[in-house]
């Protein structure tokens, strides 16, 4: 599965600022680090912000800060905020999608999408918190 551009800036915002929840991180400090358009990036924390998953906060040491629940917040609830995951409603055809073999394969390809949303909807950020924070321990050099 491949995200869109702005779907993989919120994630990496998303974990960066539940990373570190007593302080606020700003949305320059994020785009240096993953090395992406701050224009952008501004763009994606707004929508973050609209969905109530993070909150601007403005003033001297202002920035972002990730107000939803890491134990209840998944991949999917963020990523379905920039994209679509899943079977595609609907009744686009496919040229062969007619023959048995195309309908053998929209069923493998259905079932794809089912299991992609059904794991998503299972990791938390919190879960990936932990991911992160034993492959620091597993990688001495990652920063």
């Amino acid at each position: 599965m491949n995200l869109q551009m702005a779907t993989r800036h919120a994630l990496f915002a998303i974990l960066e600022l539940a990373a570190q929840p007593d302080r606020q991180v700003s949305a320059a400090e994020i785009a240096e680090k993953y090395d992406i358009s701050l224009n952008h990036l501004s763009k994606v924390l707004r929508t973050l912000g609209r969905r109530g998953l993070v909150e601007a906060v403005r003033g001297v040491g202002g920035g972002y800060r990730f107000v939803g629940n890491a134990r209840r917040v998944t991949l999917l609830d963020i990523i379905n905020a920039f994209e679509e995951v899943g079977p595609s409603p609907g009744s686009h055809r496919d040229p062969g999608d007619d023959t048995a073999e195309g309908q053998a394969l929209r069923t493998v390809m259905e079932e794809i999408d089912i299991l992609t949303e059904a794991t998503l909807s299972s990791i938390t950020v919190e879960t990936m918190l932990k991911m992160i924070r034993r492959s620091r321990r597993e990688t001495p050099s990652a920063a």
